[in-house]
């Protein structure tokens, strides 16, 4: 008898080892299940919008940016305005420094001294270092005229451009 039951003994050890073993198994099996039901989830990256709603966002979004947009155009035009007058009363300018130069010579009779100090005669003299300062001068508004020219017409790119892009939205 005692043959039998150390057979029936080591019978249930080794179902013990077994099912120990077949524990161990489905426990490290069923311990990856959160991070599977996660990775096997199905979730959706982009969803599909019917186009009556793409309509209306897209007027939502339109009606928003409008104002600021004509805020913005209204600003650009005033600044132009302002540049355009700047631009006018430079030129203004010029033209009457030209004619200020313009009438010197013809009101004066040159000198023919050996100074050099001076081109005109007594009635208008002239130094010619002040002759010389009108010409930089007229130079530099010159320059300045033609940078404020430039800087004009990038302005205006740059507001057709933006006129441009509220078409493109449509």
């Amino acid at each position: 008898m005692n043959n039998s039951l150390e057979g029936c003994v080591s019978s249930l050890r080794e179902s013990l080892s077994l099912l120990d073993s077949s524990i161990k198994t489905l426990d490290a099996g069923v311990n990856d299940f959160p991070r599977l039901s996660k990775v096997l989830q199905s979730t959706r990256h982009f969803e599909l919008v019917s186009e009556p709603d793409l309509h209306s966002a897209q007027s939502a979004l339109r009606s928003e940016i409008q104002p600021e947009v004509n805020a913005l155009l209204n600003r650009v035009e005033a600044h132009l305005d302002k540049l355009e007058r700047r631009e006018q009363a430079l030129m203004a300018k010029c033209e009457l420094q030209e004619g200020r130069l313009g009438d010197a010579p013809s009101a004066a009779t040159p000198r023919t001294g050996l100074s050099g100090s001076t081109m005109f005669g007594s009635g208008g003299a002239v130094p010619v270092a002040k002759m010389n300062q009108v010409r930089q001068k007229k130079e530099r508004l010159s320059y300045a005229i033609d940078r404020l020219q430039l800087e004009a017409q990038q302005k205006e790119r740059q507001l057709r451009k933006s006129l441009a892009a509220p078409a493109v939205l449509d």
